[in-house]
């Protein structure tokens, strides 16, 4: 029986990722069985697109814990897809064919928590309509973690977590809370005890430019500042609320593991300025451990071979360690 198996959902079917992942695997040797869960013929499709010419081993999810599984060959669960060529416009076409490849990973993922996942980029227009605010909510949802989940973009350097993910600006302040941030802290601890055997050093930022507490309703005093607080007498390696705009300078940086932010842009921003592709999208929270590239499906570049596959690498040797 194989244990700690890597499941790829490829995601967007017309963007980057599978020309990303062939990349990945050519080039890089892995321990642990990769599975891929995507269309056979648009796998050869794009294979014969972009000049790859590895082999494919289809295995069916109901026998998969009973294969003894090797990187060999693309070892592959295939989904039907109808397209009509390999690159088409990124549409809600795509939209059963992306949630049957998310359901069958969840399936394996209930039956052996061991599986880890890893998956591609989607369109958020178009897959989530709406009904989530992301790929870490929709997971969330599908495994009943009530929220309690957080998206961790790390580095060995660095790592950075938002309070509040894809969230309209208006819609950040009310979404911030003690509860949510006192979460945030706990999960990013275990997390760090658990895989690296080492407590972590938090920065927590304030929401307001410059924490100003020139207001009568500032966030910095009546939500972030008492919570952190509440959290050092709890003995938890926590400071802040430290300015957005300083606090990524490096010799603040120098002091801390993880910056933990308000909302998503004010630290992803300066994590991919600092690191560009050399990071990856942690779930935290969920029954099992979840990893993503840090880029979207990228429809502009789908097909032109010129894709950078360092994050899907760097998410592939962090899970094979």
């Amino acid at each position: 029986m194989n244990f700690k198996s890597i499941l790829v959902v490829a995601g967007e079917p017309h963007s980057i990722f599978l020309e990303i992942f062939f990349k990945s695997i050519k080039k890089n040797k892995f321990k642990k069985p990769i599975i891929l869960i995507a269309s056979k013929n648009l796998l050869i499709e794009q294979m014969k697109k972009l000049n790859f010419d590895l082999k494919i081993k289809i295995i069916k999810k109901e026998d998969i814990q009973n294969k003894k599984l090797n990187n060999n060959f693309i070892n592959l669960i295939n989904v039907n897809y109808k397209f009509t060529h390999a690159f088409q416009k990124i549409s809600a076409r795509s939209n059963h064919y992306i949630s049957k490849c998310f359901k069958i990973a969840l399936q394996l993922t209930s039956k052996n928590k061991d599986f880890f996942l890893i998956n591609g980029p989607i369109n958020k227009k178009y897959f989530l309509n709406g009904s989530s605010l992301g790929i870490t909510e929709y997971l969330a949802k599908k495994n009943e973690s009530k929220n309690e989940i957080a998206m961790l973009i790390f580095n060995k350097k660095l790592a950075v977590s938002p309070i509040t993910t894809h969230l309209p600006l208006k819609d950040v302040a009310k979404n911030i809370t003690e509860h949510k941030i006192f979460t945030q802290v706990n999960l990013i601890m275990d997390f760090y005890k658990k895989k690296f055997k080492k407590i972590p050093r938090i920065a927590v930022t304030g929401l307001n430019p410059h924490c100003e507490s020139n207001f009568k309703n500032c966030e910095e005093k009546s939500i972030i500042s008492p919570a952190i607080r509440k959290l050092r007498i709890k003995k938890f390696n926590v400071s802040g609320p430290f300015p957005a705009d300083t606090i990524f300078m490096k010799d603040n940086l120098k002091n801390y593991d993880v910056v933990i932010g308000m909302y998503h842009d004010q630290v992803l921003t300066p994590m991919k300025t600092l690191f560009g592709f050399d990071a990856i999208n942690i779930t935290l929270g969920l029954p099992f451990l979840r990893v993503s590239p840090d880029h979207g499906p990228n429809e502009i570049m789908a097909g032109k071979n010129r894709s950078n596959p360092r994050s899907l690498i760097l998410a592939l040797k962090f899970l094979d360690n």
